[in-house]
């Protein structure tokens, strides 16, 4: 990690809850990552599964009849001894690894009632499929007024994510996440709450050069079109 990196920046770029990263490195909240540090962005594998078989083939190994020396001088010949059919001679059973789960903070409003971030047309619509299109983008003027879409925290603010331009990302409850991206200026910083329509950034432009804002929200890690959730204008 790098100065300015923070959880819900490094997993936003890489498209996964930033719950399940946290679990995965063992982080609680208030999620706070340093610089150098190593994050794990995939679930762990377990050795418990070869682990245990190994446990269990040593156990199956002490289970076989051993060659018994003659305890007896007399000539009768000692039953044949049978292996013991014992549980231990069955097949080890398939272990399960564990899943780590993401870590509920159970925090913010569970009912969000979204408003438009700033009101243009809109010249790119949500398409999950596209990297470049997991939000929309709303045209405008440069230095046109962003505002919170609902009210949250501020979980990052800064350009270290590629092809966002200046970003804000403001967690609204366990469930959702909001970015603001391409801004000219940003008003807010990490950690501060903001209100629903308070001013947290003035709209800059892409990188083909035209004024826009990309506007974003994601549900449980994943993108979803802001359009089903915002209000019909």
């Amino acid at each position: 990690m790098q100065r300015g990196d923070t959880l819900y920046g490094i997993a936003w770029q890489k498209g996964i809850d930033y719950r399940l990263v946290a679990a995965w490195n063992g982080i609680r909240p208030p999620y706070r990552i340093y610089p150098g540090q190593t994050l794990r962005l995939s679930a762990p594998t377990t050795r418990r599964a070869s682990s245990a078989t190994s446990h269990r083939s040593s156990t199956q190994t002490r289970a076989l009849p051993a060659t018994r020396p003659p305890t007896r001088s007399t000539a009768t010949p000692l039953p044949k001894t049978k292996p013991r059919t014992s549980a231990k001679t069955s097949p080890p059973k398939k272990s399960t690894p564990p899943v780590a789960k993401p870590t509920s903070t159970k925090s913010g409003p569970t009912y969000l009632a979204w408003a438009w971030p700033v009101r243009g047309k809109i010249v790119s619509q949500f398409n999950a499929s596209d990297p470049s299109r997991r939000g929309i983008k709303i045209g405008g003027r440069i230095g046109n007024t962003i505002q919170a879409a609902e009210g949250g925290r501020v979980v990052y603010s800064g350009s270290g994510l590629i092809g966002y331009g200046r970003l804000i990302i403001i967690k609204h409850n366990d469930k959702y996440l909001s970015a603001y991206g391409h801004n000219r200026k940003i008003l807010v910083k990490e950690g501060d709450q903001v209100t629903k329509g308070q001013k947290i950034a003035e709209m800059g432009t892409a990188n083909n050069g035209d004024a826009l804002l990309h506007f974003e929200i994601r549900r449980d890690g994943k993108p979803v079109d802001p359009k089903g959730l915002l209000p019909r204008l």
